[in-house]
């Protein structure tokens, strides 16, 4: 099975990307992220956001699963109940790198990450895939943008769904979620020596995904 590992800064358009280069390749696409933010959803549900050892506690009830329609779309399962559509607002979003902070929770996913990589030809999306998820991946790359250019992208994403935000106020959410990722203690966001560094930053979304093709191509 042929396994791409993306990693990269939130905000830097991996899913989009990815699901598109998977859909060209013939692969299947796993958005790591929705995995956590599931995990965070059930958190915010149970009002445990900040709470460690009540979100422990709460997985030994969790069951998270995906499934994949027949175009390859991802659906993300939580305790039988389909929450991909209610899993990417801004308080899931921080919730996620809340709760991926923690050890018990990135063991709690691992397993179910590695069985569809060595089941699937996949592309894999998220934090540490490169490094801890899929190390013996043939292919690594990040995925990056500058703050103020993926703040910029998110902004205008919320503006066109009706949303009324501030770009400084998106901006620090960028900011405070790559501080998050980057300094927490368990698989902090960093390249591996052997990926493949993708700077999208001066790029539109096809030409990014060019970029991505390309590059797994070259590994391939």
């Amino acid at each position: 099975m042929i396994n791409v590992a993306i990693d990269g800064p939130a905000g830097a358009g991996k899913s989009t990307i990815a699901k598109a280069a998977a859909k060209a390749l013939g692969f299947i696409y796993v958005d790591t992220g929705a995995l956590y933010r599931a995990i965070a959803l059930n958190a915010v549900r149970n009002n445990i956001t900040d709470d460690k050892d009540k979100i422990v506690s709460m997985l030994k009830d969790t069951e998270v699963k995906l499934g994949f329609s027949e175009d390859g779309t991802q659906c993300v399962y939580l305790n039988g109940e389909d929450v991909s559509g209610l899993i990417r607002t801004p308080e899931i979003s921080m919730g996620a790198s809340k709760v991926s902070a923690i050890p018990e929770v990135r063991a709690f996913l691992l397993d179910l990450q590695r069985n569809i990589a060595k089941e699937n030809n996949v592309i894999m999306d998220g934090r540490d895939i490169a490094s801890v998820v899929l190390p013996d991946a043939q292919c690594k790359i990040f995925l990056f943008a500058s703050p103020e250019c993926r703040a910029e992208r998110r902004y205008k994403e919320l503006v066109e769904k009706g949303e009324s935000v501030m770009y400084e106020d998106v901006l620090a959410d960028v900011n405070q979620r790559d501080y998050q990722d980057s300094h927490r203690e368990i698989a902090p966001l960093k390249p591996t020596e052997e990926s493949v560094m993708a700077d999208t930053s001066k790029l539109n979304l096809e030409e990014s995904i060019d970029l991505i093709i390309n590059i797994i191509k070259e590994k391939m």
